[in-house]
């Protein structure tokens, strides 16, 4: 790949860092600060709603701003609030930080994935959304695999300070780093008005309608699984805090190969067929997940489920490129983060509440059931002609 990809897929790395912690420290938050379930939810809950009111203001500036300004801003923010959440000695505050450190997920995803579907050539973004993805599960594992050292020796809120200052650098040298694509222009403004209303029927399309709704179904699904991954390892399966937060951290590294595998098949046979695929190997290896009692098993079949679970991101983010325009880029994603996060937002309190009515077991068939739902709808998703 081209140095400007990279520099956009290292960036990607550095904001995934923080992506799990938080559903990996609920059993923690649940112990520290005698919370039941449905309070620890919150953790989750919260910042995505502040997470899915950032989306389209991100979009706006992702088609207007320069994209190493963005992505800066978005490192700076990320860095300085993890200052907050070392500090914290109360729940509230750890949930204000959680939320001040989302903010920078938006703002660097929307301006990262329009600058890189405008760098990649058409045949090869689908490969080029693989590798962004795959540094992203570095990021994940690399925060998990140091939230479980960190864990059970000197605490989990030196994890946050850890990765604060690579971070910070890191937005300093992309700061520096003029070589990013700008957003392409009409000619002049008569000609930019008089397509605007174009564009705007092109973002909101059958198709990309279509999408949202998968997206949104599958979210449902996926987010009320992951959430509370660790904690029925800890309450369920009798693992330890440290250990689940182990296991966990095995998803992301799988979720490398997981990514560029979705981004390999999705050239072979067709982004619309590798998501649906992905999306069924991943329920199948989720249900099968929840049969499992042994150590050895969880952990393979949960390998499984990682590969599969981050396979789809790669033909997802593909179809959002193949079904919106490259002018209106930004605001397409911005859409795109919007409805998982409208989803995500929510999920944690419903699937903490459907636990607390039933058992920690129940948030399985849950899940599959949304996924696989998810998948029936993609059969009527019309794919335009490859541009």
């Amino acid at each position: 790949m081209e140095k400007p990809l990279w520099m956009i897929c290292t960036t990607h790395m550095f904001i995934e860092v923080y992506l799990l912690m938080q559903v990996a420290l609920i059993p923690v938050v649940i112990r520290e600060f005698q919370l039941n379930l449905l309070e620890a939810s919150l953790v989750a809950t919260v910042p995505s709603l502040i997470t899915l009111l950032m989306n389209i203001p991100s979009g706006f500036l992702a088609d207007r701003f320069n994209a190493g300004q963005l992505l800066f801003a978005s490192m700076l923010i990320e860095g300085l609030s993890t200052f907050l959440i070392s500090q914290t000695n109360n729940f509230w505050t750890l949930v204000l930080g959680v939320s001040l450190l989302k903010i920078s997920s938006p703002m660097y995803h929307i301006s990262g994935l329009s600058q890189l579907s405008r760098l990649a050539k058409p045949e090869e973004i689908s490969r080029s959304i693989g590798f962004h993805n795959a540094l992203g599960n570095l990021g994940s594992a690399m925060g998990l695999i140091t939230l479980s050292v960190f864990l059970s020796s000197m605490g989990w809120r030196l994890t946050y300070l850890f990765w604060a200052i690579p971070i910070l650098c890191w937005g300093f040298i992309v700061l520096k780093y003029s070589h990013f694509k700008t957003k392409p222009k009409a000619k002049t403004e008569h000609k930019e008005n008089k397509r605007k209303f174009a564009r705007l029927s092109l973002i909101f399309s059958t198709s990309f309608l279509i999408l949202l709704i998968v997206i949104g179904v599958r979210e449902l699904g996926a987010t009320g699984s992951s959430t509370f991954m660790t904690t029925y390892f800890v309450d369920t399966r009798g693992l330890s805090e440290a250990t689940a937060s182990l296991v966990f951290s095995l998803g992301p590294f799988i979720g490398i190969i997981g990514s560029i595998g979705g981004g390999y098949l999705g050239e072979r046979i067709g982004a619309k067929k590798a998501l649906a695929w992905a999306i069924l190997c991943s329920s199948i290896s989720l249900f099968m997940l929840s049969l499992a009692s042994q150590l050895y098993l969880i952990i393979l079949i949960y390998l499984f489920y990682s590969f599969f679970g981050s396979a789809i991101w790669s033909p997802m983010n593909t179809i959002v490129a193949r079904v919106t325009p490259e002018t209106e880029r930004g605001m397409s994603y911005s859409l795109y983060f919007f409805t998982e996060g409208l989803l995500a937002s929510f999920t944690p309190t419903i699937a903490a509440g459907v636990i607390e009515l039933t058992d920690i077991w129940f948030i399985f068939p849950f899940s599959v059931a949304f996924q696989i739902t998810s998948i029936i709808i993609l059969r009527f998703l019309p794919l335009p002609k490859q541009r």
